[in-house]
């Protein structure tokens, strides 16, 4: 399988003019970062980094993705992607690392030719897999230490939901109900029952919750989750308890009131002697709605549509821009579409409590020298075109507890406000 046909035309008509002015091998670096977060969000969160190196060794034209192009394609362009291969430098934020607006996310350099055909790539990946970390990330605060499944894949595109799943994990989720993303990435994989599995136990006599339950129950264990709401939740958790016994791992709630569900149904399981058995909840939550349930006896919540979805932020509205040519800085001046000229690197500053207070960008050629404790944002992620380290989820999980953990405590706050810490740019003006 091939990644080099997930592009736009216009990198390869851009590659094709290079080609016959010979401006295709003039030294680039391009950029990618957002010039402003998603309205209402004060962080967000770096995810893709991993699916974007590994995509770089599919970026190939073999003779099936060339034989469209030639309609399109001179004989010497051809010839070019027939035997391309990315051999410049990529650095960028390790994946779980926050970012705020003009971060430079992911720096691009080589050739002109090599550099501009990824920038599809980097941005679909990039935009999709941010949206749904920066989303993930909020809800995740918003329980408070209590677990969440990532249970999106019916609501989005069949591999979209892969890519979701791997970024909700990132994000500090539990784990995922889509199988695929559990055999690609090693996602714990999650799930028990629908309602139509106790709706399929229904007899000329009428439904048979019972039996639904003491099937599932005989063939998983009574570790299992039971779904209690397809007809009566307080009659379900009876039938429940009364199938499984006060050793049932859980029930789940999947709709009506949620929290005042929870809360009956608590007080009945410990009346049953369950007090062991936890609640799930599931049904259109998003971290607001997971922060309203926060005083509520939940165990863990169940995650579909707002998180594959980004909660209402679809892209993190990522852009790709070239920044420096044969060593000069170069910038876009278009009104609210600036940008900084320069390969930039970025350091984080701190107050000695570890709180961060200010992210400076600067030239690549001229760190700044400062007295607030610093870390150093961007690391070599490609050299030569070698990847140099294969991709870490549980590293990247742990960046991103460490992350929210240095977040001003207003910077966590689900409210619209401005991002948790600002943004500086050294700048370096065009010569």
């Amino acid at each position: 399988m091939t990644a080099a046909l997930l592009t736009d035309k216009y990198e390869l008509t851009m590659l094709a003019a290079a080609l016959r002015d010979g401006t295709a091998d003039r030294r680039t670096t391009f950029e990618v970062f957002a010039r402003r977060l998603p309205d209402g969000r004060r962080y967000g969160v770096v995810a893709g980094t991993g699916r974007f190196v590994e995509a770089l060794g599919e970026f190939v034209f073999d003779d099936a993705a060339l034989e469209p192009l030639a309609a399109f394609l001179d004989p010497v362009t051809l010839d070019y992607l027939r035997g391309f291969r990315f051999s410049g430098d990529i650095d960028g934020y390790a994946e779980g690392e926050l970012y705020f607006p003009g971060s430079p996310v992911l720096s691009v350099t080589g050739t002109f030719a090599e550099c501009v055909l990824l920038e599809t790539l980097a941005l679909s990946i990039f935009n999709h897999d941010t949206a749904i970390a920066s989303a993930a990330a909020r809800m995740v605060s918003a329980a408070a230490g209590r677990s969440l499944i990532e249970m999106g894949s019916r609501r989005t595109h069949e591999y979209a939901a892969v890519a979701a799943a791997r970024a909700a994990y990132l994000a500090g989720f539990a784990g995922t109900s889509n199988l695929e993303a559990n055999r690609r990435y090693g996602i714990p994989a999650m799930g028990t029952s629908a309602h139509a599995f106790t709706m399929l136990h229904t007899t000329e006599a009428g439904p048979d919750e019972s039996a639904a339950f003491r099937a599932q129950v005989e063939a998983l264990g009574v570790g299992t989750t039971l779904l209690v709401d397809t007809y009566d939740v307080t009659t379900g958790v009876a039938n429940a308890i009364a199938v499984a016994g006060t050793e049932l791992g859980a029930v789940r709630i999947d709709s009506g009131d949620l929290g005042v569900l929870a809360r009956r149904v608590r007080v009945q399981l410990d009346e049953l002697g369950a007090t062991r058995t936890q609640i799930v909840v599931s049904g259109d939550l998003d971290e607001f709605s997971i922060a309203a349930l926060r005083a509520d006896p939940v165990d863990s919540y169940g995650v579909g549509t707002s998180v594959v979805t980004g909660s209402g932020a679809p892209t993190a509205s990522m852009v790709y821009k070239l920044v420096e040519v044969d060593g000069l800085p170069v910038e876009k001046r278009s009104s609210r579409k600036e940008s900084h000229g320069g390969r930039k690197a970025a350091l984080r500053l701190s107050r000695p409590t570890g709180t961060i207070v200010e992210e400076l960008i600067y030239p690549v050629s001229a760190p700044p020298e400062v007295a607030e404790p610093a870390r150093l944002l961007t690391v070599p992620l490609v050299r030569d075109g070698r990847v140099l380290s294969a991709p870490d989820l549980t590293a990247a999980r742990a960046r991103v507890v460490d992350g929210l953990r240095s977040l001003p405590w207003e910077g966590l706050a689900l409210s619209a406000g401005e991002p948790a810490i600002p943004t500086r740019q050294v700048a370096v003006r065009p010569r």
